[in-house]
């Protein structure tokens, strides 16, 4: 193809108009009910693209902080000097349960009238071992609180994959419709009366897809993301409930064989 002719044809020198303008103006002559389908379309691919660059921006901070809270905390003396550091990050979600699960930590220690001092996790007995269970079970609660927190609005992705689909094909049935009743009312049924109604119809349907499609990848994708934090935030759970059960352990003399020492 020779550059003259490629820049006819989109420029549009050789039929008069550009490939962009043909879709403009099948918009524009479509029916009243194909540009109603057509602006809801167009709300619910915008609301798409923008809830992809905001989850894009949330869990690429959330990583980000996760890596840095989990480097800072293993190389904390205490727990007591992690959670004064992990106000620093407010976007990670490792941070957020590990406060949670101090926060119930503390709590364990004053209803038993015991003291925090240098040692954040030395204070507590084997006598209190069923009231580390309600600090298992604040962490559980507090991963299912992030995870909320991270796929909120992601329901949206998986509405607009699922429905503008069909939303565009209705506004090409309506489309078609409106095309055959033209048709008999003119009573010809020639290309040239037919083709321009089917084309302006099947712009719905093009459009549906066209909102679909890429809602369905980031929905997939930014479920995969957040799958990998949840997996980083149980993990996170485990090595905490074992840090203070080992240190409970050690104030009560006893092994990890449970052989006293």
């Amino acid at each position: 193809m020779s550059p003259e002719l490629l820049v006819q044809i989109l420029t549009g020198a050789e039929a008069g108009t550009s490939p962009v303008g043909d879709i403009w103006s099948m918009v524009l002559h479509a029916g009243l009910m194909v540009k109603f389908v057509l602006l809801l379309l167009l709300g619910f691919s915008i609301t798409s693209w923008a809830i992809m660059l905001f989850k894009s921006f949330q869990i690429r901070k959330a990583r980000r902080e996760s890596y840095y809270f989990l480097e800072l905390f293993w190389k904390s003396r205490s727990l007591a000097s992690a959670y004064n550091d992990s106000g620093r990050f407010d976007s990670c979600p490792v941070a957020e349960i590990f406060k949670v699960g101090y926060q119930e930590l503390t709590r364990l220690r004053k209803t038993t009238r015991e003291t925090i001092d240098g040692d954040d996790v030395a204070e507590i007995s084997p006598a209190q071992r069923p009231g580390l269970e309600n600090v298992e079970r604040a962490l559980r609660r507090a991963i299912n609180v992030e995870t909320n927190r991270l796929s909120r609005t992601l329901s949206f992705l998986a509405t607009t994959g699922n429905t503008t689909p069909f939303i565009g094909l209705f506004g090409t049935v309506w489309g078609i419709m409106s095309s055959f009743q033209e048709i008999g009312i003119s009573g010809s049924a020639n290309l040239a009366i037919v083709a321009p109604g089917i084309s302006e119809a099947l712009v719905a349907t093009a459009a549906g897809l066209a909102a679909a499609i890429p809602a369905v990848i980031g929905f997939n994708y930014f479920m995969n993301q957040v799958s990998v934090l949840e997996t980083e935030m149980t993990n996170f759970i485990a090595d905490f409930l074992n840090i203070l059960e080992r240190d409970m352990l050690k104030k009560a003399g006893v092994s990890t064989l449970g052989v006293r020492q």
